[in-house]
C-alpha cells in the first residue's frame, strides 16, 4: 500500500515522512492554509530521495504556469484538484491526477472517460478543494476495485479510519493531510502512527491474496 502525505511544508516533516515510509509528498501551490512558495517547495524537495513522488497540488491553474513551477521546483507529478480536463495539462511533460469529488454514485460513473493517468477520490470542497478532514461513503468506491486500479484514496483519512478504508476501496495509494496534523501543523508521530497503520494492512491484504 502506498501512502502519500500532503500539505508539506517543512524539510523536518518531508523527512520523517519519507523515513518512515512515505511513498510520495505532496505540496500544496492553490489557495490553502498549507500553501507553499515555490522556492520554498524546492528546498524541500532537495531533500527527498529520487524514488519518491514529488507531486504538486494545483486548483484551475493554467498549464504554462504549472510546467514553471513544476521545473523551478522539482515536481515529479501534477495533481489537478480543480475544475481541469486532464488533456489541456499533457504538455507539462509529467504524470497527471486528477481529483474527483464523491457525493454520489454519478460521481464515479464519470471517471472512465477521464484521461489521466491517476484518480483521486475525495470528499466534496469546503472551504477549500481539499484537505478540509472529511471522508465520504467509502461503501461508493466499492465498484471501482476491479474496475480501475490506479485509484488514490484521500478525504478524511487518519491511522483510526485508515485500515476500514483501504478494506473498502482497495486503493493504489492512501493520502492524507490534515489527519496527521495537530493544530493544523504536521505532527511526525501522526504522520508514522498514519503509515504504519497504512503498510501494515496492505501487507496483510497481499498475503490474504498470495494465500488465496
Amino acid at each position: 500500500m502506498k501512502v502519500k502525505i500532503c500539505g508539506i511544508k517543512t524539510v523536518e516533516a518531508a523527512s520523517h515522512a519519507v523515513e518512515n515510509g512515505a511513498d510520495a509528498i505532496g505540496f500544496v501551490f492553490a489557495e490553502s492554509k498549507r500553501q507553499i512558495a515555490v522556492l520554498q517547495a524546492q528546498q524541500i524537495i532537495a531533500h527527498v530521495p529520487a524514488h519518491v513522488w514529488k507531486v504538486g497540488v494545483f486548483v484551475n491553474e493554467d498549464a504554462a504556469t504549472i510546467q514553471q513551477i513544476a521545473e523551478t521546483a522539482g515536481l515529479t507529478h501534477i495533481q489537478l484538484h480543480g475544475d481541469e480536463d486532464p488533456d489541456d495539462y499533457r504538455s507539462v511533460g509529467l504524470p497527471l491526477i486528477k481529483a474527483v469529488s464523491v457525493k454520489s454514485p454519478e460521481d464515479l460513473e464519470k471517471i472512465d472517460d477521464i484521461k489521466a493517468d491517476f484518480i483521486l477520490l475525495d470528499s466534496p470542497p469546503v472551504e477549500y478543494r481539499g484537505g478540509n478532514g472529511l471522508s465520504f461513503e467509502w461503501d461508493l468506491a466499492n465498484a471501482l476495485k476491479k474496475s480501475n486500479t490506479n485509484v488514490i484514496l484521500a478525504g478524511g483519512l487518519d491511522s483510526v479510519n485508515v485500515s476500514k478504508a483501504i478494506a473498502k476501496v482497495s486503493p493504489l495509494m492512501v493520502d492524507v493531510s490534515s489527519g496527521v496534523e495537530t493544530n493544523g501543523e504536521k505532527d511526525l508521530v501522526k504522520i508514522k502512527g498514519f503509515i504504519n497503520s497504512a503498510k501494515k494492512l496492505g501487507e496483510e491484504m497481499q498475503n490474504e491474496f498470495n494465500y488465496l
